[in-house]
């Protein structure tokens, strides 16, 4: 039988376009390779509690999308009072950014130091050279992009700010200059409209796998097929048109129309007669994988955060996140608090190939190191390894996105979507 629609991928932008398909009364197909759904943004059970894979928040300023997120989770959530801090050379530093805090930390010299590198840059721009560095440094000086943009963003990807391409730091803080973040912080950060710095979010009472449960149990309702465990070997194209997709079973469903959430490289590298060019391309776009660490503490009121940007060069994790401030729902043992500590590396790195104990001994070592636990004592760690989670922005990266792109664009009813698929750095809400 012909199906409307084939779906690769059950994370947040498969299962949203699976719903609002099914909703038009469309036969779907949902493949998931893996025998979850929510991808990235899914929870796990741990230790008789519900933790995420990292932090994950909700907020959107379009309607529609808020009308859609609420049309599953309902009354099911709590709005959270963000606190982040960003962790460097031993002290804390509010972020969204608290002027008198952020200056006290620095101490006099460095905040001197700081204003005058904005200063200079104001009145000499910098030549913008398409990187993230140089972005950055023009809107806020060196000194405050070594300080707070400079270490946490080399850890994400593994290379050099000057190899970045600025498309990230546009997307990511895109409208923040430090006038603007400083006029914010006399106000208190009220009224704000850029992403990074929200002090409120809505969260799911339990996990942030409520949403992605409720979409599935709609699409079940809708009698779409949920084909979980189910990978994809390649999308059929005939006299460039989607004809089918065939798993690695050998199974073909037969339809006119995939939407595609895999990875962009991967799709394109099984399709049939792809032209050199398009293949090469693909050589030169990479992913970054994430490497979570799980641990049980025995103690609770740790620290106040949500999540922990660590700024400090000389350990290797670049984020935590305290599950025991997001929802009371999720923690079975109070007297208990579940860190997860993220540690980003690329295939090739021997972080990647470390066992779980070793892992696990690093993670122990480095939070020691920080002094969050206050000598409480290390119950136990959990790991977990994903990849291909993170887009790498590589500068230059968009040409050969762009020549990928186009040449999609030539195939009839193939569209790719989601993180992944747009190789893009998107937020749930995107």
């Amino acid at each position: 039988m012909k199906i409307d629609a084939v779906v690769i991928g059950a994370g947040p932008a498969g299962l949203a376009f699976a719903c609002r398909f099914a909703e038009k009364d469309k036969s779907v197909v949902l493949m998931e390779a893996s025998p979850y759904v929510g991808g990235l943004a899914r929870s796990i059970s741990l230790w008789n509690s519900t933790v995420d894979l990292g932090p994950h928040r909700f907020f959107s300023s379009d309607p529609m999308v808020n009308k859609y997120w609420h049309s599953h989770i309902r009354e099911d959530y709590e709005l959270i009072n963000r606190i982040t801090r960003i962790y460097y050379k031993g002290k804390f530093y509010n972020y969204p950014l608290r002027a008198w805090n952020a200056f006290s930390n620095l101490g006099i010299f460095d905040s001197v130091v700081a204003f005058f590198s904005f200063l200079k840059v104001s009145i000499f721009k910098l030549k913008q050279d398409g990187s993230l560095e140089t972005w950055v440094s023009s809107r806020f000086g060196k000194k405050l992009f070594e300080i707070f943009f400079k270490t946490y963003t080399e850890k994400v990807w593994g290379i050099d700010c000057k190899n970045i391409d600025a498309d990230w730091a546009s997307q990511r803080i895109q409208g923040l200059t430090l006038w603007k973040a400083i006029k914010g912080a006399l106000k208190g950060n009220k009224g704000n409209k850029i992403k990074t710095l929200v002090d409120e979010f809505a969260y799911p009472k339990g996990g942030n796998s409520l949403f992605y449960e409720r979409q599935t149990e709609y699409l079940a309702k809708r009698h779409a097929q949920i084909r979980l465990k189910d990978p994809v070997k390649r999308v059929i194209i005939e006299n460039m048109k989607v004809t089918g997709v065939e798993n690695t079973k050998g199974e073909f469903v037969e339809t006119n129309l995939v939407i595609s959430s895999m990875p962009l490289t991967i799709l394109v590298q099984g399709l049939p007669n792809v032209p050199f060019r398009v293949l090469e391309a693909t050589k030169n776009l990479r992913f970054r994988n994430t490497i979570l660490v799980y641990l049980l503490i025995d103690g609770s009121n740790l620290f106040p955060d949500q999540w922990l940007y660590i700024h400090d060069k000389t350990l290797k994790h670049g984020r935590i996140t305290n599950f025991n401030n997001w929802s009371n729902l999720m923690i079975g043992d109070t007297s208990k608090t579940i860190l997860c500590m993220e540690f980003w590396c690329y295939d090739e790195d021997l972080i990647w190939g470390s066992d779980d104990e070793k892992l696990i001994e690093l993670a122990i070592f480095e939070i020691k190191k920080t002094g969050l636990t206050n000598e409480n004592e290390i119950l136990d760690g959990h790991v977990i390894k994903l990849s291909k989670s993170y887009p790498v922005y590589e500068k230059g990266y968009s040409q050969h996105l762009q020549v990928i792109t186009e040449y999609l664009d030539q195939i009839e009813g193939l569209f790719p979507i989601g993180r992944y698929g747009s190789f893009k750095y998107n937020n749930q809400d995107h």
